[in-house]
């Protein structure tokens, strides 16, 4: 045994200077970034300026790849099970980490924390409560007023199940305890466009792609759902201030690698994440054009988030008896 545990010893030390040399070396070959979702959406968006500012910052290629399908587990899948070396990665939001393994039960083929290592959130982001132009509906109160006084009419829609927009739905109808109508569609778009033309009561919309029709008075918006103000929407409280204690739905974009990755190569990528998030262009897309707020945070922080996430998530899902199908 003595033996035995000598040489194990020996193969550790042997092996300790190839991990140091090759963190200190990376990336020394091109870095796939997987991003769970098609090309063009607010991940992508996200993944390809941090990708860019990744390969400025430690001198390597880093490329983004999109695979979509399944509500971006097969995207987060391939990750999960790649070679942990640093030189496959993943941004993503909040829906494959917390979110389907609740709502895809037993189905969900990686454990969002057993097979990830979470490397840095990169971004936080909210929704806000809106209604159409002409709408009768003057604030949240009065929403929940006229939805109990006619449960099941007063609808709002979605990016489809799962969504944060239909689970901040979900929370405040448990919440009230009043029957509101959640109608999925196949994208934000196709909600947006039923919002402006008064086919729907209300909506929880994201941040960045409500504004440009509140300010235009398209749209009204009453509150945002997020623990702060949203920087875009300074004048809009949030559910919280308006006596709704509890009321927080956001949802994040975050960077992380196949659970085993050196901790020497988390290092590195998380302080080039942080180097990002600092850069004036960054922040010109993604806090003021983007409605999103920047967290740069450690990979422990980004870990207990997502810890969090799961619980948060978990309870209202079976609460509100959300079905994938």
């Amino acid at each position: 045994m003595k033996t035995m545990m000598t040489a194990a010893a020996f193969a550790m030390a042997a092996l300790l200077p190839s991990m140091a040399t090759a963190a200190g070396d990376y990336p020394s070959k091109p870095v796939r970034v997987i991003v769970p979702y098609v090309a063009g959406g607010a991940a992508d968006i996200t993944a390809r300026l941090i990708a860019q500012k990744m390969s400025e910052q430690l001198g390597g290629s880093f490329v983004v790849e999109n695979k979509p399908g399944a509500n971006g587990m097969i995207g987060t899948d391939f990750v999960a099970k790649a070679a942990p070396d640093g030189y496959t990665l993943t941004v993503t939001a909040s829906g494959p980490l917390v979110v389907n393994p609740s709502l895809y039960k037993n189905k969900t083929p990686y454990d969002p924390i057993a097979d990830l290592a979470p490397i840095s959130q990169i971004t936080r982001y909210q929704y806000v409560l809106v209604v159409p132009e002409r709408s009768p509906i003057t604030g949240v109160d009065d929403l929940i007023r006229k939805a109990k006084e006619k449960p099941g009419e007063f609808t709002y829609g979605s990016a489809g199940i799962g969504a944060g927009g239909h689970l901040a739905g979900e929370l405040l109808s448990v919440m009230t305890q009043t029957e509101l109508t959640h109608i999925p569609y196949k994208g934000n778009a196709q909600a947006l466009t039923d919002i402006l033309g008064g086919q729907l009561s209300f909506t929880f919309d994201t941040v960045v792609t409500a504004t440009p029709h509140i300010r235009s008075g398209k749209l009204r918006g009453y509150a945002v759902t997020g623990p702060v103000r949203a920087e875009a929407l300074p004048d809009i409280p949030t559910m919280q201030e308006l006596d709704y204690k509890g009321f927080n739905i956001t949802q994040f974009q975050g960077l992380l690698a196949p659970a085993g990755t050196p901790p020497e190569i988390i290092a590195k990528l998380h302080e080039a994440v942080v180097h990002a998030s600092r850069q004036p262009d960054v922040i010109e897309r993604l806090v003021k054009e983007g409605g999103n707020e920047l967290i740069a945070g450690t990979p422990e922080e980004f870990a207990r988030q997502i810890k969090e996430d799961l619980e948060m998530y978990r309870k209202l899902i079976i609460d509100a008896n959300v079905k994938a199908d």
